[in-house]
């Protein structure tokens, strides 16, 4: 089975094209730019503002994985582009190129779209997918962590410190970038929960309280921490604060906060990821050290 990939060059699109190569697929990968050759890839150059590039990517493909999205942008508005209608050229691609299978990630966030325009731009990303005619699964991930993840690295370095500062009360579930990769591709073969919208997560029941997560973290890079519970003003001030001193690069955006402050980002077990097709490999304490000792290795921390 060939898979076709976007967001090849992410996050979690690079645990996934590790993934593929443990289990011997071939994969066809999207870039925006060259990359080094790498056994049982095809680099395919391009974007999802490019409808060639994607006919070219599909095609022959057996089933579509698409990762690639809008996370984070000082223009709330490239949300729209990047995440729904970049969504909607490569679907169009998909239905001229007769793939069967399309995996589409989207985020926990799309449970509760009031609350950012990010979430609501996968909220309405999904709702193409649904009604696209296509065979698909709606993937919801919660928090994502790893090796390579720059976002909640922001956490492990503050608690080399010993201080995390954590949203309001409130919980949220976490999983390895490796076990969602691996639900993924578990999820790529046509016919497999066609049409559900699924939350995988490291299995932990009622997710983990943030102070909670604060202080597994502090353990993994071996420090007792403080937890401070930050309230939602402050949070928003802090966003402001951090628009100042990164510019665009900024990882704390009023955005963000809208969805931070929720107080509960728990996957459902209703839409838990049937045993028979996956399950998580890393409970959370282990994952995060073993990131940790990821971020040690490569310099980070």
């Amino acid at each position: 089975m060939t898979i076709a990939l976007t967001g090849a060059t992410g996050f979690v699109g690079q645990a996934v094209l590790d993934a593929a190569a443990r289990a011997g697929l071939p994969v066809r990968a999207l870039t925006r730019r060259e990359q080094a050759p790498r056994d049982g890839v095809i680099w395919v150059e391009g974007s999802l503002s490019d409808s060639p590039s994607l006919e070219q990517l599909v095609r022959g493909a057996e089933a579509i994985v698409h990762v690639a999205g809008l996370t984070n942008t000082p223009d709330p508005a490239e949300f729209e582009e990047a995440n729904v209608i970049g969504t909607r050229r490569l679907l169009h691609a998909a239905k001229r190129a007769d793939v069967p299978r399309f995996v589409f990630t989207s985020s926990l966030s799309a449970r509760e779209p009031s609350l950012s325009l990010y979430g609501a731009s996968k909220a309405n990303a999904e709702a193409f997918v649904e009604t696209s005619g296509l065979d698909f699964t709606i993937v919801r991930p919660p928090a994502v962590y790893g090796p390579r993840d720059k976002d909640m690295f922001e956490l492990f370095r503050s608690a080399k410190y010993g201080l995390v500062p954590v949203p309001p009360k409130g919980s949220t579930s976490i999983i390895h970038v490796d076990d969602l990769a691996e639900c993924l591709l578990a999820l790529a073969p046509a016919g497999t929960a066609t049409g559900a919208t699924l939350e995988p997560d490291d299995a932990r029941s009622g997710g983990y309280e943030h102070g909670e997560l604060a202080k597994l973290i502090g353990q993994a890079v071996g420090k007792k921490v403080l937890a401070p519970n930050i309230p939602a003003p402050l949070l928003r001030l802090a966003a402001k604060g951090d628009r100042l001193l990164r510019g665009d690069k900024a990882k704390l955006t009023p955005d963000r906060v809208g969805y931070m402050v929720h107080p509960d980002w728990v996957c459902l077990p209703e839409r838990a990821v049937p045993a028979e097709i996956w399950t998580p490999r890393l409970p959370g304490p282990e994952g995060l050290a073993a990131t940790a000792r990821w971020y040690e290795r490569e310099g980070w921390l």
